[in-house]
């Protein structure tokens, strides 16, 4: 008798075809794999913050420290403004407009006086008389004292020291103070300013007028790096 062998091969082919399907599809190579220190260098890139510090010195001023605070806050900015304490005895309440609005408040000594150059209880009076004014309208006693001129010393690091002040000084001055033109405070400030830059410019102390204008543009490219912005305290 002759066996019908259709059926067996029939079955054979199909699980043949079934076998070599599951070979063509176990064979598909996975999608690639980014190397673990490329996702860590991404992820770093994206994660890592950049920050600034924006600080003014010789105000406050009846012409301009308005206009600057205006503009921070328009950007939600927050900045450090180190004041002469006759200014502050001249327009308290200035002083008190920047506290509240969130600004912190510094030593810029008395009368911008030269540190370097003054006697002890000089050096005291500068300070300690700032203080009480600054005190009076922000409820607290500044702990950074930024030197007038930047002029300073071991000397004045160790009567600072004594006084509970740390010397603050600047890595980035567009020297706004000598009115070289708006667009080139701009540029100066965007050239140098880094993670952690510390920022001069001024809101006293004579014609601010370059300051104001060219502080919306450097506020503007800062924010599109990614920077944030945060006031200085000394703690």
């Amino acid at each position: 008798m002759v066996r019908d062998l259709r059926l067996p091969i029939s079955a054979a082919l199909i699980v043949g075809l079934i076998a070599m399907l599951g070979l063509a599809v176990s064979a598909e190579p996975p999608p690639p794999i980014a190397p673990a220190a490329q996702v860590r260098a991404t992820t770093q890139a994206v994660a890592k913050p950049k920050w600034v510090y924006l600080s003014f010195d010789d105000g406050p001023s009846a012409g301009y420290t308005a206009q600057i605070l205006k503009i921070l806050q328009a950007y939600h900015v927050r900045a450090t403004f180190f004041e002469v304490g006759q200014n502050v005895k001249r327009y308290p309440a200035l002083t008190r407009r920047v506290d509240q609005l969130g600004h912190s408040v510094q030593n810029h000594s008395w009368s911008h006086a030269n540190l370097t150059k003054v006697s002890w209880p000089a050096f005291k009076y500068q300070v300690r008389t700032t203080d009480r004014y600054l005190r009076a309208q922000t409820g607290y006693t500044p702990r950074c004292l930024r030197p007038p001129y930047g002029a300073t010393n071991r000397v004045v690091a160790k009567r600072a020291a004594m006084l509970g002040k740390k010397l603050t000084l600047w890595s980035v001055d567009p020297a706004d103070w000598s009115r070289p033109g708006t667009s080139v405070i701009v540029r100066r400030v965007l050239a140098k300013v880094r993670s952690g830059s510390i920022v001069l410019m001024h809101d006293g102390g004579g014609n601010r007028s370059q300051t104001v204008a060219a502080l919306p543009k450097i506020l503007k490219a800062l924010k599109a790096r990614g920077y944030l912005f945060y006031p200085l305290w000394c703690h």
